[in-house]
């Protein structure tokens, strides 16, 4: 069935002055079709200057991350049918805006190099390859569904007051190397993320669980990474 929908867009236009507005536009959506489809129309057909990222459409590039009607989430994985008739677009939060629904992840992915994203194992390698239990691979099973769209830490109140703040998704990368039976850098990767704006710095504040496209429990895995740090000793930073 369809139905019309008002589409509230925050635009920002760099070279116009000012440079912010909103745009609403009224379309016409079958009530499965998504939020990214309804951005796709209005491109298409009533405005082609809108800029947007998208990708895989399938919820797993995490390309199309924005704030709809208040909260992160991803344009193709929110359903029209599960919003009120008018639909309120923003950016994402506290990352800066290139133009209209599209920011700049930089910083964003700075965080997360700096927690040493990747398997670090200097043993010589099996003739084969490293072997992991089924177990032992189900302990980080949750974060590596992480498809790393930016939307928890640009939800956290933390990251918006500190911006060198590591935030939940480069923790959650942190966390899945370092329960992973297979890597060998613990002491270099909690030393990355025990300092003033590390581990140390999160409050609990869940915002991260509730917008989660994967419904990561992200905030139980940095709990996890903060009884990892008093194990082993690093215990330094805010608290």
């Amino acid at each position: 069935m369809e139905k019309y929908y008002t589409f509230r867009i925050k635009r920002y236009l760099p070279d116009e002055n000012p440079p912010t507005r909103w745009d609403e536009f009224r379309i016409k959506l079958n009530s499965m079709e998504r939020v990214l489809d309804g951005l796709i129309k209005i491109k298409e057909t009533r405005d082609g200057t809108l800029t947007f990222r998208k990708s895989c459409a399938h919820g797993v590039c995490g390309s199309c991350a924005m704030k709809i009607n208040g909260k992160n989430r991803l344009a193709c994985q929110t359903l029209v049918k599960d919003l009120p008739e008018i639909i309120e677009i923003e950016p994402l939060p506290s990352l800066p805006v290139i133009k209209d629904l599209v920011v700049d992840m930089s910083l964003f992915f700075e965080k997360n190099d700096k927690v040493l994203p990747y398997l670090i194992n200097d043993e010589p390698p099996p003739e084969r390859e490293r072997i992991q239990s089924p177990e032992d691979q189900h302990k980080i099973l949750e974060s590596i569904t992480c498809i790393m769209c930016g939307s928890c830490t640009t939800s956290c109140p933390v990251f918006w007051a500190d911006k060198e703040y590591l935030g939940p998704s480069a923790l959650l990368k942190a966390y899945r190397f370092l329960f992973d039976t297979r890597d060998r850098a613990t002491e270099q990767r909690l030393e990355a993320i025990t300092g003033e704006h590390g581990v140390w710095r999160c409050h609990s504040i869940f915002n991260c669980v509730e917008v989660c496209p994967k419904e990561i429990d992200i905030t139980k895995h940095i709990l996890k990474l903060k009884r990892l740090a008093v194990k082993k000793g690093f215990t330094g930073g805010e608290r």
